[in-house]
């Protein structure tokens, strides 16, 4: 499915009353990973409020057993202190990469701002070689966008 016909879907998901934020997450996670053929797997990690660490609220894909991220390690944790997207065409090629599968090629990860602090960030892992451009970067911006608004 086109990035651009699953943007209302988003919205109603964001949009519901009657579900809590995170829950609201797990569904947005199901969505994209389901919908999205190079998505191999999608998750939202959060920062803590008082320690240096990002730790995973919701996820579509294989499970993971890295569900603490210190600042700074990996991918993930590189976003959190840079506050930048971070495109990684082929992991092999990272010295500061955490390996969550044998399988994943290549990795995006977009930090997700409120109130201008990067309070967590959306994290997707492909299978395949350069799997993200930036209308993946333009999307994902566009989603944690929309769940700024509920958190």
């Amino acid at each position: 499915m086109n990035k651009e016909l699953l943007k209302p879907k988003i919205t109603a998901i964001v949009a519901e009353s009657n579900k809590k934020p995170a829950d609201k997450m797990q569904f947005l996670c199901n969505l994209i990973q389901e919908n999205l053929p190079t998505y191999n797997w999608v998750g939202f990690y959060m920062a803590h409020e008082s320690e240096p660490t990002l730790h995973l609220w919701c996820q579509a894909g294989e499970p993971t057993d890295h569900i603490v991220i210190p600042f700074g390690k990996g991918i993930c944790g590189q976003v959190a202190v840079s506050n930048k997207n971070f495109v990684v065409d082929d992991v092999k090629a990272q010295d500061n990469y955490i390996a969550c599968s044998i399988h994943v090629k290549s990795e995006i990860v977009v930090p997700l701002f409120k109130n201008g602090k990067n309070i967590g960030q959306i994290d997707i892992d492909s299978n395949t070689v350069k799997a993200f451009d930036e209308s993946d970067e333009r999307f994902l911006e566009w989603v944690n966008e929309q769940v700024a608004t509920i958190l």
